[in-house]
């Protein structure tokens, strides 16, 4: 049925025959010989076989591993030190803690503040707080007594006051209470007139401070102090913030010699420096010895020194006569009402920043008669701006001026009217 190979099937061609030949010529070859002769070897098992140490042929990475293996150890060794000298530590951090807590303990909560009067030996000394006369006390074994001279402060046990402690601080901290942190920030250009007031501060307070060879060579002392009086509102405490900004002083309420140069701003003296009388009860009496302190330490000043005293008050007539006289307050400055010219410059200052309409006439409130003051004048401005905000405009009528000007003026002759607030 089909096509075959002629001779059958099986009929070899001549290159087959060719390899057949290659085949019976090939030689024998034996196998080859064992690697190992004999009973074939167990596996060793049990503790021996563990500890038995492998062949290490080297290796291009040995070098690298045994880098590696050494910084292991290097770190394993250094956690061993930390840990036993943590458990080395352990104990004395312990004892320092339970020496600090008796420490603490020793010292009693809270402590008062004082001052180191003198001392007298190693363990005593003679100490004053500021609402008690002065003790004889010990000194604590822990305080640091190389620290201690005449004059620091020092921290008192609150029951036997005895010297527990050291304040490092070289300001007094009651001198820290009463220090202005933030500069006053007003300056002359902020007070509308005044000029001859300005003048008078100037010679009294501020020269002796910045240029005080001014008055060596003359041959005079400065004044120790002054006092601004006059009606409620004409300027007498901004003037004191502008002079403190002028001399670049410390602004503070009461004495400080640590803080020098240094202006002392006392306002509303009226109300400790009243003229002495018979007193029926203690707040009397109290207020007659801060007065008598007061003028204590007004004799303490050096004329010559950095600190100046200025006061302020509005009622000078109630004063006492020794706080007056010659050689405390050396000066007095008066602060009248604003007159015409000052009131047209005070109203400049305090509508310099507002948007005013062009209907605007500031000479209608200038030329007035009511008496107005500079904070009278101030609290016009202010509440005509309110009024126009309260309008949702953004600019001051003259209409706003008017009912502001009215309403300042009837809270300050009759009182707040009434449903101002609701």
């Amino acid at each position: 049925m089909g096509q075959g190979t002629p001779g059958g099937l099986n009929r070899q061609l001549p290159g087959d025959r060719k390899n057949d030949g290659d085949k019976k010529e090939k030689k024998f070859e034996p196998a080859a010989p064992p690697a190992r002769v004999g009973r074939k070897q167990r596996k060793q098992k049990g503790p021996e076989a563990a500890a038995r140490v492998p062949t290490v042929t080297p290796l291009s990475k040995c070098k690298l591993r045994l880098l590696k293996l050494e910084r292991i150890k290097d770190y394993l060794l250094m956690e061993e030190e930390f840990v036993a000298n943590q458990e080395r530590l352990k104990p004395q951090e312990e004892k320092t803690e339970e020496d600090r807590s008796k420490v603490d303990d020793l010292r009693g909560s809270p402590m008062s503040v004082g001052n180191l009067e003198e001392l007298i030996d190693e363990n005593h000394a003679i100490v004053s707080s500021s609402v008690g006369p002065e003790y004889y006390v010990g000194i604590l074994s822990f305080v640091d007594k190389d620290q201690l001279e005449p004059g620091c402060a020092i921290l008192m046990h609150n029951k036997v006051l005895s010297v527990v402690g050291l304040l490092q601080d070289d300001v007094d901290p009651m001198v820290s209470v009463m220090k202005v942190e933030k500069a006053p920030l007003e300056s002359y250009a902020d007070i509308g007139g005044l000029d001859a007031q300005i003048q008078e501060i100037k010679e009294a307070v501020e020269l002796p401070l910045t240029h005080p060879e001014l008055y060596e060579d003359i041959g005079i002392k400065p004044p120790k102090g002054v006092i601004l009086y006059g009606e409620p509102g004409t300027g007498k405490t901004l003037l004191a913030k502008a002079v403190a900004n002028s001399t670049s002083a410390t602004f503070l309420a009461l004495v400080a010699d640590d803080l020098s140069p240094s202006i002392v701003f006392i306002d509303e003296i009226d109300a400790v420096g009243t003229k002495r009388y018979d007193a029926h009860s203690g707040g009397e009496r109290e207020i007659q010895r801060t007065m008598l302190e007061l003028l204590n330490q007004l004799d303490g000043f050096d004329s010559r020194g950095d600190v100046k005293v200025i006061l302020a008050t509005n009622k000078i007539e109630s004063l006492d006569p020794a706080l007056l006289r010659p050689g405390r307050i050396d000066r007095k400055i008066e602060f009248p009402l604003p007159d015409i010219k000052t009131r047209r410059r005070i109203f400049q200052i305090h509508t310099s920043r507002m948007t005013l309409a062009d209907d605007v006439n500031l000479e209608e409130f200038v030329m007035t008669k009511d008496d107005f003051s500079g904070a009278d004048i101030k609290a016009i401005c202010t509440e005509a701006g309110l009024l126009a905000l309260r309008e949702r405009r953004m600019k001051v009528i003259h209409a706003d001026f008017k009912k502001a000007k009215d309403k300042v003026m009837f809270k300050k002759k009759e009182g707040v009217p009434e449903g101002l607030y609701m």
